[in-house]
């Protein structure tokens, strides 16, 4: 792909963060309430702002969502399939996070719950993957 004939600049990916908060058995889900994935739940997590360490943004968006004071631990997997978000090329790096806690919904989260692991069997776009990454890791 080349560059932007205005500009100059090469066309990027945005990149994005996933919290996976395991505690007691159960895992941290949201309940979207934005699209994409609406109503649907999800790990909490978002964009990473400019200058920001997505470690911190990990972190940051834990607590926006659900109100959770977290410590990453470690990478999980990246994911950076070109088609894997409606919104365009997102890579989101998912953290092992650890909390704990009653969580409190916030930002753009309609819910924020523990759920077991039985609970759950569709999450928002390529979330079972990651959660399937953890589990087997």
């Amino acid at each position: 792909m080349p560059a932007c004939e205005k500009c100059g600049q090469w066309p990027q990916p945005s990149i994005a963060v996933d919290a996976v908060v395991v505690n007691n058995g159960k895992i941290l889900l949201i309940r979207r309430g934005n699209e994409p994935w609406k109503g649907k739940l999800a790990l909490p997590g978002g964009f990473v702002d400019v200058e920001e360490d997505p470690k911190n943004a990990v972190l940051r968006e834990l607590k926006e969502e659900t109100g959770i004071v977290g410590e990453v631990e470690r990478v999980i997997c990246v994911k950076g399939n070109p088609e894997r978000d409606p919104r365009g090329h997102v890579i989101s790096i998912a953290y092992l996070v650890t909390a704990d806690g009653e969580p409190v919904a916030g930002d753009d989260a309609e819910n924020a719950e523990w759920y077991t692991l039985s609970e759950i069997n569709n999450l928002a776009g390529d979330h079972m993957e990651i959660i399937s990454e953890f589990a087997n890791n």
